[in-house]
């Protein structure tokens, strides 16, 4: 693939916030008043909910309009519904706790669990690194409070290292593929479908993955606003289960998903291919084995002086959804 093509390709798919709207009605104002009907208005990753629920043949027919907003990662994505400019969006392990400990208004408020294969540590073919204790010193790309974030932190805590033991670069997946491509770092954190996307097309080679070091927990987080609103709640009730029907469908149906999601995002079908295995996620409650797993995770950052001060994770979640995992399931 040519530099000006793969430049082609980033630009789509970290895309900060591309708007668009589905849904019955959508054409109304931003809270839906306009046409008296709701608008949820919905943050994205690389297309990843909306794809699916297309995909799967659950985006159409809702009674509520959808506007889709799409982010390069979790954070700013939670930066948006702390703002009130989103109602609800999908995000990996890390995000809340960074969120929470800034002090976000966020409710988390849906669960899944999918593959720790996903998250990776790359290095650039060629590389002298063999192993995740050579790391130390080195130069480290990652998303600042994302998933890869605590992914590189426990990776580094079970060799016995910290973050005072590497240079982090804290970049965006599009700028850190730059640098990763051009060997301004010598490794980079990253999460599906980047990590197979780097393989693919710059032959990265794999130190690692989250096997045995992350818990694979990602969540759906509302705006405390859209909660309180009970037409927006509503939508965010059917939102939640559409979404984890479509969880369930993915997970018989990888080809036709994979499909959907490279035509969405503009992904080279062998991406995509290659990273809709890993991105399968199974819809679970948000139980107290979440909240400790995540509390873990909190702890973590606030041992190491990541975050300011310490996070109680259950002040965060809102389970009066639970109830979708057993819709999605009969």
């Amino acid at each position: 693939m040519t530099r000006r093509l793969l430049a082609a390709l980033l630009l789509v798919l970290t895309a900060g916030t591309a708007c668009a709207s589905t849904g019955q009605g959508a054409s109304g104002g931003q809270d839906g008043q306009a046409s008296g009907r709701v608008t949820l208005r919905v943050g994205d990753q690389k297309a990843g909910s909306q794809a699916l629920l297309k995909a799967a043949g659950l985006l159409d027919g809702t009674s509520y309009a959808i506007t889709w907003s799409q982010f390069t990662s979790g954070p700013p994505l939670l930066e948006a519904v702390n703002a009130g400019a989103v109602d609800i969006g999908g995000v990996g392990n890390t995000p809340p706790v960074f969120a929470a400990a800034s002090g976000s208004k966020i409710k988390i408020v849906a669960a899944y669990r999918q593959s720790a294969k996903g998250s990776a540590i790359l290095v650039p073919t060629g590389s002298a690194i063999t192993s995740t204790a050579q790391l130390k010193g080195k130069k480290i790309a990652v998303a600042k409070g994302s998933s890869a974030h605590f992914h590189l932190l426990a990776v580094l805590k079970k060799d016995g290292l910290s973050f005072a033991d590497i240079q982090p670069q804290y970049l965006q997946p599009a700028d850190a593929l730059a640098a990763f491509s051009s060997g301004t770092v010598d490794a980079w954190a990253i999460w599906d479908p980047f990590a197979s996307q780097a393989r693919i097309e710059h032959q990265a080679r794999q130190l690692v993955d989250g096997q045995g070091v992350v818990n694979g927990l990602g969540f759906q987080v509302a705006a405390p606003a859209a909660l309180g609103d009970a037409g927006k709640r509503a939508a965010v009730g059917d939102f939640l289960t559409r979404l984890a029907k479509a969880r369930i469908w993915a997970a018989t149906h990888l080809d036709e998903w994979a499909k959907v999601w490279a035509q969405e995002t503009g992904l080279p079908v062998e991406v995509a291919d290659a990273a809709v295995a890993n991105a399968v996620a199974t819809p679970v409650v948000i139980d107290d084995s979440v909240v400790s797993s995540e509390q873990e995770i909190a702890d973590a950052f606030t041992a190491e002086g990541l975050i300011p001060g310490t996070v109680t994770f259950s002040q965060f979640v809102d389970d009066r959804f639970n109830d979708v995992v057993g819709k999605a399931q009969r």
